[in-house]
């Protein structure tokens, strides 16, 4: 069957603003036949406002089911690792949320799972399926010369977009008993994967994980793997980073935090010796927002020329469910797989690594 039958686990906010529209945009390649989550109230408000009738609070029940294909992990990242490995077990094809794990373990033990079963299995960095990104990398790929790259990416809480724009159930029935847990949970699977650190250490892996790793693995599908982390620093208790990547010829320049402007200042841009290139984000809590690659030559070294391309419209979680499919019914390459999420978790570890470093050097 062409079209995939879809089980979500977890129903929170960018499964009800993003994914359940991008599916019901999708319906000839997708139905969404079962949702999980903890929340009965999300469960039921969810449930009624798309028309689905199986509903459970357990992901093994939903894993379960005979009618589903594939499942949607959106629930919160310390049980990522937990319910993929499982719906690999179970047969099922797997897109799970970004991060897909916290641990180095853990994304291993999801490899060999993975490769075990030969399910898909593709990990949310939805941007680096936007065309402006894709054609973007098209050039780069052409440009004899690179001379500074940078990676950035500011961006206000997302409540400030979400609350004005969209209306969200919320799972305000969950005992807080079920809260600490993950806390807790969250907070060990932390220790391990960077040791008994500091909270502002903590604080910045978590960004690393949350925000970064969008950033990270579109550099490393632009530009690819650097050769090593030259320095990063974490300011603001960890909600500020920044790293440089050593290229070889050159570096690219890495800066991501959060603050309380209602927008996102996002891009990864490239400059070369008569070309420069970037590609600009904006919210994905507001559907179909333009994402553009502004190019800026120079043919004769005397006139510029920019062109500003949108290349058509249309979202870029829509072309990752598209990728998805295409990966489950036609066996095309997974490019966000587990042994690419892993690649990211490496630069993050060695970036927290100069992180400590610097935090033990005498001021």
């Amino acid at each position: 069957m062409s079209r995939l039958r879809i089980g979500i686990v977890g129903c929170g906010g960018v499964t009800q603003i993003v994914h359940l529209p991008t599916l019901y945009q999708l319906s000839d390649l997708f139905e969404v036949a079962a949702i999980c989550d903890v929340s009965r109230n999300v469960l039921a408000g969810v449930g009624e406002a798309w028309n689905i009738a199986t509903r459970v609070t357990s992901y093994q029940e939903l894993l379960s089911l005979d009618s589903i294909d594939a499942v949607l992990i959106a629930n919160p990242s310390p049980y990522h690792a937990e319910i993929s490995i499982a719906a690999l077990r179970a047969g099922l094809h797997v897109l799970v949320e970004k991060p897909m794990c916290i641990t180095l373990a853990e994304n291993d033990a999801i490899i060999a799972e993975q490769k075990r079963t030969g399910k898909v299995l593709q990990v949310g960095t939805m941007r680096r399926y936007a065309p402006a990104f894709i054609e973007a990398c098209r050039i780069v790929k052409d440009m004899r010369v690179i001379r500074l790259a940078q990676v950035h990416d500011i961006i206000g809480r997302n409540s400030l977009v979400i609350e004005p724009t969209s209306r969200v159930v919320k799972a305000d029935d969950i005992p807080e008993s079920i809260t600490e847990s993950m806390r807790q949970l969250q907070d060990r699977q932390i220790r391990e994967a960077i040791g008994d650190a500091p909270d502002a250490l903590k604080t910045a892996y978590g960004m690393m994980l949350g925000l970064s790793t969008h950033d990270i693995s579109a550099m490393r599908e632009m530009l690819g793997m650097p050769k090593r982390v030259l320095h990063a620093t974490q300011r603001q208790g960890g909600r500020v980073l920044t790293a440089a990547f050593d290229y070889g010829d050159y570096v690219c320049l890495f800066t991501t935090g959060s603050d309380s402007i209602p927008r996102y200042d996002t891009y990864v841009q490239v400059f070369g010796d008569d070309k420069v290139l970037r590609v600009d984000y904006d919210t994905p809590f507001v559907r179909n927002l333009p994402i553009t690659l502004t190019v800026t030559e120079s043919a004769d070294g005397l006139n510029n020329t920019q062109t500003v391309t949108h290349p058509g419209w249309g979202d870029a979680f829509t072309e990752e469910w598209r990728a998805f499919h295409d990966s489950v019914i036609n066996g095309e390459p997974v490019k966000a797989c587990p042994q690419d999420f892993r690649q990211d978790m490496l630069l993050f570890r060695e970036m927290i690594r100069h992180m400590a470093q610097a935090a033990s050097e005498p001021a």
